[in-house]
């Protein structure tokens, strides 16, 4: 995508922060326009993330404006909203790019540029690294400013208020924003909120409250009095007394669409000591009329004609996984009424609109809070209830915890349904879903189930639906083979393979998706082909029975080899006091970056040709 300078005559001027702050204030409007432009004809021709980007414009353009960044930190929440950010910071050029492989990362990322002083995925992160970096500049006495923003969304999340309590408690100088641009935590921006934002941050204000305090340090029962007064008059026009509890000074909310009145009040602020934090009201979408109507279905989006009112209809294909969940999820609550359904904010991804709809009071959204997801799965399962968690791989990491204490170690019936497992594509590092096999196979009574197929998926929700313990089921973004799910549910023999193909000296053992990668190599191999399903229990007497009448095995899982079902053989035929050469094909000891899953599995030797020339060599070694 060529930079078309004359149809973007002011960001043309402002490729980076530096240039952008020798732009006359009054011209700022009109610079956010044309960025906001740039930003959906870039998107719509890329793909990525595009309604965030929309509501964070003008509150990115007066960050850059009136903070010294780089040097003064500012650190992004989650990313999704950091687009206009990276046009702004030397990567407009490059915004064509953006999550396809080789090209921009999709959120934040350290590597990428110095602007980018945290490099962020996942939610609720900012305030925490803020207070480190605030405290780091505390020691290094350069006056060096840091600025977190934090979506709605991602106040939803312990961590975020664990963070502010401690930098109440330690007093640094750092501002909070919270970008509000869906939930409803305040009455609507108007004049008077406006204004009294702009008194609250100025100087007049600010010397009267330090210098009244100092007067009234001496006589503490006057002191605590005029607290009390000031703290119940802010609250009775501003919904921040929560803050102010915390340690905040509160100040807002404003019109974060009203450039000149962000630039004003962030310009006021940047001096105020201790914590402080803004409270911002935008619009998702904002200035694109399908995403302000359509933020949800606007916040990823394909290759789109701007010019049109709806996204393009994706190619009819087989049914995602996510919506065999989804479909199973609603087939299984028609028959259990004691199945309940949780998500950590994740309705859509997971496929759990539709039962959301038709079964309400079985369905709890936990919002980005993944900790309370899992164990508020094994409080409704202490009480006789049957609770699914349905979560991506790389959120479950934040619930590792509550997973074997509050689950595991007491044996409950979770069953969790483990959506994006193994390399998830364009999200990259932050959401490759590598782990889950490694740090759930060490857990002490679970059952993890990797299907390879729609229906094995279907029928292996049900098996977990029915254990009466810890269980779980991980399967892929997007689907996989032709085998299409079958209705009726039929439980499976937990820890038994299955056979695919019947051949000589070699056996691979597939454990999940790649299965179809490994039939096309087991073919040109003549290899015994495996599918595992079930990673913990091992079926050990196939593996006994492989060792026995074959001279190599071979492994296959998309998931980490360090500690993954690859491992968990080797431990089996150690233990087993079984000599036999295995070899191990997985994903490597590093971070994967993004690209299609397609792309990466090639590149990792993970699709047939990778699996068989790895084979050959192994053998020929």
């Amino acid at each position: 995508m060529t930079f078309d300078s004359s149809k973007y005559p002011l960001l043309s001027l402002a490729n980076t922060p530096e240039e952008l702050r020798d732009i006359p204030q009054q011209n700022l409007p009109e610079l956010s326009n044309e960025l906001r432009d740039y930003l959906l004809n870039s998107v719509s021709q890329s793909s990525g993330h595009l309604a965030s980007g929309l509501g964070t414009v003008e509150l990115t353009v007066a960050l850059h404006y009136v903070y010294n960044t780089p040097f003064d930190r500012l650190i992004w929440d989650v990313g999704h909203q950091a687009y206009p950010h990276k046009i702004l910071t030397g990567r407009r050029e490059q915004m064509h790019t953006i999550r396809q492989k080789d090209g921009l990362h999709p959120f934040p990322f350290r590597e990428e540029s110095e602007y980018d002083t945290f490099s962020v995925g996942h939610s609720s992160t900012s305030i925490s690294a803020a207070l480190g970096m605030a405290l780091a500049a505390e020691k290094e006495a350069q006056n060096r400013k840091v600025v977190a923003v934090i979506g709605d969304g991602a106040m939803t999340a312990g961590m975020a208020f664990e963070a502010m309590n401690h930098a109440g408690d330690l007093n640094p100088d750092m501002l909070v924003i919270l970008n509000d641009n869906e939930m409803s935590i305040s009455e609507n921006v108007g004049a008077l909120n406006n204004h009294f934002a702009r008194i609250l941050s100025g100087s007049f204000y600010t010397n009267i409250r330090e210098g009244g305090k100092k007067l009234l340090s001496g006589m503490p029962p006057v002191k605590e009095l005029a607290s009390r007064m000031e703290e119940h008059l802010k609250g009775m026009v501003i919904p921040g007394t929560f803050f102010e509890e915390l340690g905040f000074n509160y100040i807002g909310p404003i019109d974060g669409h009203d450039v000149g009145m962000l630039t004003d009040t962030l310009r006021n602020m940047r001096n105020l000591k201790g914590p402080q934090l803004l409270h911002v009201r935008t619009q998702k979408g904002k200035g694109y009329k399908p995403a302000e109507a359509d933020p949800i279905g606007y916040h990823g989006v394909p290759k789109f004609d701007p010019s049109t009112t709806s996204l393009p209809k994706s190619k009819p294909s087989a049914p995602t996984f996510s919506k065999v969940f989804g479909d199973w999820l609603c087939d299984m609550a028609a028959q259990d009424p004691k199945l309940m359904a949780i998500t950590p904010a994740m309705r859509e991804g997971s496929g759990m609109v539709r039962f959301s709809k038709e079964f309400p009071s079985q369905y709890y959204d936990a919002a980005i809070a993944e900790q309370h997801a899992v164990t508020l799965g094994a409080g409704l399962a202490c009480e006789g209830l049957t609770p699914v968690v349905a979560i991506y791989s790389s959120f479950l990491q934040r619930g590792y915890d509550q997973l074997i204490h509050d689950v595991a170690l007491q044996n409950l019936p979770v069953m969790f349904a483990i959506d994006r497992a193994g390399l998830v594509g364009a999200d990259g590092e932050t959401h490759q879903g590598a782990y889950d096999l490694s740090f759930m196979r060490c857990v002490p009574n679970m059952v993890i189930m990797a299907p390879s197929d729609l229906d094995e998926c279907r029928q292996m929700l049900y098996t977990g639906h029915l254990h009466q313990g810890p269980s779980a089921v991980r399967y892929p973004r997007g689907s996989a083979g032709d085998i299409l799910p079958n209705a009726e549910m039929t439980a499976l023999e937990i820890g038994k393979a299955k056979v695919i193909r019947e051949g000589k000296e070699t056996a691979i053992l597939s454990f999940g998706t790649l299965l179809d990668e490994a039939k096309k190599a087991a073919e040109e191999l003549d290899a015994t082909l495996l599918d595992m399903r079930f990673v913990k229990p091992l079926d050990g007497d196939a593996i006994k029975h492989l060792a026995a009448t074959h001279k190599t095995l071979v492994t296959l899982e998309d998931n980490a080899l360090m500690g993954g079902a690859g491992s968990a053989v080797n431990e089996f035929i150690m233990a087993e006091k079984l000599t036999m050469p295995v070899l191990n094909l997985g994903l490597p000891d590093e971070f994967i970056k993004h690209g299609t899953q397609q792309e990466m599995h090639a590149e990792l030797g993970l699709d047939a040709n990778g699996i068989a020339q790895s084979i050959k060599d192994y053998i020929s070694k």
